[in-house]
């Protein structure tokens, strides 16, 4: 293990675009179905329906937590509707899954979803027996990452100490509660969102390729502290 890293006892992963390929567009398969739930609910073309979906996402975690702060719906309802979507988009990849296998530690996801949608993800990908848990929108009280309260739960609910704990996300300001708390920070730079141009202080690495972190990590190649 990286020298920088040997102190890691829990590795925490996000889901979507981080455990598995951005260019696999499953993400974009539920950011669709958001947008037709609000034009079904409201009434509204299509374009109305998407200004109310991103302006709910921007200033609540998610849309979901959004449409509950200004209507009176179904959590469950919302969620099994746009997540029903296509998995064959998604495939196994074998050298991820081993290396992941391989970290020291307890392993656990850490979504925005719901667990039943995480653990058909999880089925497509090959991981169903990698993680110890999974800590989803529900366990949050629809309080979701980034925040801080959705950390606070994670860390309550799962006895983790965070000074010993490595959180992965592919969006970037869902780093920033978990460095305060003193997780070391990954950044998944994959294209699905810009940090923007302030401080990186609470990105500890970054990579565009989870798995090959992983094995610089693990064989501790000089190219994983950058």
């Amino acid at each position: 293990m990286l020298a920088s890293l040997s102190h890691v006892r829990t590795w925490v992963f996000d889901l979507d675009n981080t455990l598995y390929p951005a260019s696999a567009g499953l993400f974009a398969q539920i950011d669709a179905r958001m947008t037709q739930y609000i034009c079904d609910i409201d009434g509204c073309d299509r374009d109305t329906a998407l200004e109310i979906q991103k302006r709910h996402f921007h200033a609540h975690g998610t849309t979901l937590s959004g449409l509950l702060a200004d209507r009176d719906i179904d959590p469950h309802h919302f969620l099994d509707y746009v997540h029903d979507v296509d998995m064959s988009v998604l495939a196994a990849d074998q050298a991820l899954v081993a290396a992941i296998d391989r970290l020291p530690g307890r392993k656990l996801v850490f979504t925005n979803g719901d667990a039943p949608y995480a653990r058909r993800v999880l089925d497509a990908i090959g991981m169903a027996d990698s993680f110890e848990g999974i800590h989803d929108i529900h366990g949050m009280g629809y309080l979701p990452k980034p925040h801080a309260a959705a950390y606070a739960g994670l860390c309550d609910a799962f006895g983790i100490d965070p000074e010993t704990a490595l959180f992965a996300e592919d969006m970037a300001r869902n780093l920033a509660p978990a460095k305060a708390i003193g997780m070391r920070t990954l950044w998944i730079d994959n294209g699905s969102e810009q940090h923007g141009c302030g401080t990186r202080d609470y990105i500890d690495f970054t990579t565009p390729d989870l798995r090959a972190w992983l094995h610089d990590i693990l064989e501790e190649h000089p190219c994983a502290t950058s």
